[in-house]
């Protein structure tokens, strides 16, 4: 399949590990040109810095001020913003339930998994306008419509970002930018199986091995295997490409078929 990516000029937040990193590779062995932003680098993401065809830029994506400044870099390195890539994201399961969520346990979720979303696509989309047609893919979650008590925070800002990128999709679309979201189930990622992850962090809860929980969490599902990060990162590409050029305000599953419904 041809993707006509090559030459594309985009952004993508929390590219440092898991798919963020994911989809910068693929992007970059794609030939587009990627600005890449994060918190903190990582050696994996300056290494592909080096060709010139990656920026990385790292600061807090949390805030307005954060995602100007990867936007600026972005057009300052190449002229302007053909893609945006929303993969900031993050979940702490809160094992003692709802009782125990404070507001600023809230304020954390919704900043990390909608409002840095809100705030990267604001200061990208100027310029996603002036060079449509373009595209915003934003990684979202099964627990958009899965709602979980053990992650109740993130599932309520999950089904908000969903939310979010429905309408706006009816807003940009006229003028020739595609808004559409990607939910994964579990992916083999740190934030999933790496130390102080969601399997170690239910398994200590519950007096589990954390091998315990991984299987347990796609146990139910067809494929009863975890999606792998560069699964996610060949979605995006698909979605981010003219090949998927009359798709917009969808929402596309990638969880080994765990949403049973229709």
């Amino acid at each position: 399949m041809k993707l006509d990516l090559a030459g594309r000029r985009a952004v993508v937040t929390g590219a440092s590990k898991g798919i963020g990193l994911a989809i910068t590779r693929a992007l970059l062995d794609e030939g587009a040109r990627v600005a890449a932003g994060a918190l903190t680098g990582s050696p994996e993401l300056s290494a592909r810095a080096e060709d010139g065809q990656a920026a990385v830029v790292l600061g807090d994506l949390t805030t307005a001020t954060g995602c100007q400044a990867l936007a600026d870099e972005a057009v300052a390195r190449f002229g302007g913003i053909d893609l945006l890539v929303n993969n900031v994201g993050g979940v702490r399961p809160r094992t003692e339930g709802f009782l125990h969520i404070t507001d600023a346990d809230w304020q954390w979720a919704l900043e990390v998994n909608l409002l840095s979303a809100v705030r990267a696509t604001r200061a990208a989309v100027p310029h996603l306008v002036a060079n449509a047609p373009s595209a915003i893919v934003t990684i979202c979650s099964v627990n958009a419509t899965l709602p979980d008590p053990g992650v109740v925070d993130y599932s309520a800002a999950k089904a908000a970002l969903r939310s979010f990128s429905k309408s706006l999709s009816k807003e940009l679309g006229p003028v020739g930018v595609r808004v559409n979201t990607v939910s994964p189930g579990p992916v083999e990622t740190a934030l999933w199986l790496g130390p102080g992850g969601v399997a170690e962090t239910v398994g200590r809860a519950q007096g589990l091995d954390p091998a315990t929980v991984r299987n347990a969490a796609v146990a139910g599902t067809p494929t009863r295997r975890f999606t792998r990060p560069d699964e996610v990162a060949q979605l995006v590409l698909l979605l981010a490409s003219g090949t998927a050029g009359n798709v917009t305000g969808s929402d596309v599953l990638i969880d080994g078929g765990m949403v049973t419904t229709v």
